[in-house]
């Protein structure tokens, strides 16, 4: 009952956060700060260039981001006092490039000052992150407002690596997200990095009846217990989301069908059969996978309830 009593409060959250979402548009900027994506776009490339780690931070930023109070900004506020923000809690630990941001921020201030909100900035260093990495570019809807809220203890309404598939389908539903929406998202696991911790319940002491979750290659299993040993203390230990992990392409699900995810909630797409569909889809059409992820990416993005244009990231104004 407290969990479905939970849910429900969530839900109402989000709905507020929907109800009082400004509308955006593709020429916001237009005449205002005309120039704003091109300086975004540079910072960048600029940060790219010298750390190739970059382009999945910037999009699992903006993922974290839009998945708590909706696209605000919000994870990039700093802790003040006792009360700690969003980029302090559990999951989002492990964020970084925030400077990037800052950098980007700085530059479009240069140019037009107090115009543009570091919401709309996360979005189009997301979208130019993928774009960078070899992946689709889309028209990103602008006009977002910066939140004045951010609390670590809301961060565990992130969906969690180890979801089934009912939890995950809730999570993203609760957002306005659907299924599809869920499976050409996980593709952003393309990119980046995994720390043991994400997966080293798979490997080791699974259940009553397995020690390796059975989903699991045997050979890729052992290959993953190798770079984790059973109590790994080491804080940065982990290994690649997939081989290709600067590349945004479908390798991602293709890894799912032959039991090479580091996830179990990217297994756990395999477990329904329209998920497990469209997985199929992906893992033989890049191109399809391109188009759903750019769709799905203008969706999850398109909900914002912020209320100012934060001068500086890092603070309210």
């Amino acid at each position: 009952m407290a969990a479905l009593v939970e849910t429900m409060l969530w839900s109402l959250i989000i709905l507020s956060l929907s109800s009082v979402a400004r509308a955006l548009s593709s020429n916001y900027y237009d005449k205002t700060c005309a120039n704003v994506e091109s300086i975004v776009a540079k910072a960048v490339k600029d940060a790219t260039s010298k750390d190739k780690t970059v382009p999945a931070a910037l999009l699992r930023l903006h993922f974290h981001d839009c998945f708590i109070r909706g696209c605000d900004a919000s994870v990039l506020l700093e802790s003040k006092g006792g009360s700690k923000a969003e980029k302090d809690g559990p999951p989002n630990q492990s964020l970084h490039a925030f400077y990037v941001i800052q950098n980007a921020k700085k530059a479009v201030e240069a140019a037009c000052p107090g115009i543009v909100s570091c919401a709309d900035i996360l979005a189009f260093a997301a979208r130019d992150s993928v774009v960078l990495s070899g992946g689709p570019t889309w028209e990103v809807p602008k006009g977002r407002m910066d939140g004045r809220t951010s609390k670590a203890s809301e961060t565990t309404k992130l969906p969690s690596p180890v979801f089934n598939i009912s939890q995950l389908q809730l999570s993203f539903a609760l957002r306005g997200l659907s299924l599809k929406d869920l499976v050409a998202l996980t593709g952003a696991h393309t990119l980046g990095f995994s720390h043991c911790s994400s997966f080293q319940s798979r490997i080791y002491n699974f259940n009553s009846t397995h020690d390796i979750d059975p989903t699991l290659r045997p050979s890729f299993a052992s290959s993953l217990k190798s770079i984790c040993p059973a109590n790994n203390k080491a804080k940065n230990a982990g290994t690649y989301m997939d081989p290709s992990s600067t590349t945004f392409d479908n390798t991602h699900y293709r890894l799912m069908l032959q039991g090479k995810t580091l996830f179990s909630s990217d297994q756990a797409l395999l477990t329904a059969p329209y998920t497990k569909s469209l997985v199929y889809k992906f893992a033989s059409s890049k191109k399809a996978f391109h188009t759903a992820f750019a769709n799905s990416m203008i969706k999850l993005s398109s909900i914002n309830g912020g209320q100012e244009v934060r001068k500086d990231c890092r603070v309210v104004n």
